[in-house]
């Protein structure tokens, strides 16, 4: 991440009332942008039911699925095979379980 959209802090994404005013479609902003909501949406010790997760991203962004098929495709979250539950990952862009097809 040496460009200079990608050194760019994240909280440039975000408008004053906390949501996000777009979703990165460079890899390297977008990536940055997983990290940090998933350090500060979601706990590494806690298991969540889909539905928790949507209601986080939600909170950030209208467009909550995409958010999290990029958090899972990006190994920043894990699933269950039934897509019910989520893990958020401790070593990032290492899927460890992450299941790609999330909808």
């Amino acid at each position: 991440m040496t460009s200079r959209t990608a050194a760019r802090p994240v909280t440039e994404l975000f408008s004053a009332d906390g949501r996000l005013t777009t979703i990165p479609r460079k890899p390297a902003r977008r990536e940055a942008l997983l990290a940090h909501l998933a350090a500060t949406l979601f706990d590494a010790d806690r298991t969540y039911r889909e539905s928790e997760v949507n209601e986080a991203l939600s909170t950030v962004h209208d467009d909550f699925p995409a958010l999290r098929r990029y958090l899972v495709i990006g190994g920043f979250l894990s699933r269950t095979k039934d897509g019910a539950d989520y893990r958020r990952q401790q070593r990032p862009g290492s899927p460890g379980g992450a299941i790609p097809a999330v909808a």
